[in-house]
């Protein structure tokens, strides 16, 4: 596994959802970035009083979601993170749904070692035709100077079907290869429904 966690062969990454961020149609004007901060904190300290090996800031809320992050989504994001840093003991990752770009600049920004993203790929989605760009997010790492950032690569997308008719596993493989992923994640069809275990097996095989 990464550096930043003690030598074992499984580790707990939980997630702490955001609240919807300003501009989307779930965001509490009233009470603004405050009220995010405060919802996240207690997470925060929920699950780290729980014994979690590590915890993913994400903006899982902001239903309907965009491929490409806006401004004022990624700014908000980013203030959320760094109000929490002091509170935060543990290895920290970031995920801006649905943007590899944005969840590299929100990481880079706050110091978080990891991000996760569909970074890979061509999807049919809730959000139409959707195409990640995985060179401009990894150059975009390399210029912000953070080589060290991990990244964690979702290859087959929640809301969405893969229009690559490769094996999960060959794609796997390929993310591997081709993209330099440092971890693969498979995922289920939608949040909250269970991994298909077949696909994980393959996976698992695969790049083992």
């Amino acid at each position: 596994m990464f550096e930043f966690f003690a030598p074992r062969k499984k580790v707990v990454i939980a997630m702490i959802h955001l609240g919807a961020m300003p501009g989307t149609p779930l965001y509490d004007a009233d009470g603004g970035i405050a009220k995010l901060i405060e919802g996240a904190a207690r997470d925060a300290e929920a699950l780290q009083a729980g014994g979690v090996d590590a915890v993913m800031f994400g903006n899982e809320n902001d239903r309907p979601y965009l491929t490409s992050a806006p401004i004022e989504g990624v700014a908000a994001m980013t203030a959320i993170v760094q109000a929490l840093k002091p509170m935060i003991k543990l290895p920290f990752g970031v995920n801006y749904l649905w943007d590899p770009c944005a969840s590299i600049a929100v990481a880079a920004a706050t110091g978080a070692q990891f991000a996760r993203e569909i970074f890979t790929g061509v999807f049919a989605s809730d959000m139409g035709l959707w195409a990640p760009d995985c060179s401009k997010a990894l150059r975009l790492r390399r210029n912000l100077g953070r080589p060290d950032l991990k990244l964690l690569f979702s290859i087959n997308a929640e809301f969405a079907h893969s229009l690559d008719a490769r094996p999960i596993e060959l794609r796997a493989k390929s993310a591997i290869f081709s993209s330099l992923a440092d971890a693969i994640l498979v995922s289920g069809p939608i949040t909250g429904q269970a991994v298909n275990q077949s696909d994980l097996r393959k996976v698992s095989e695969a790049i083992q």
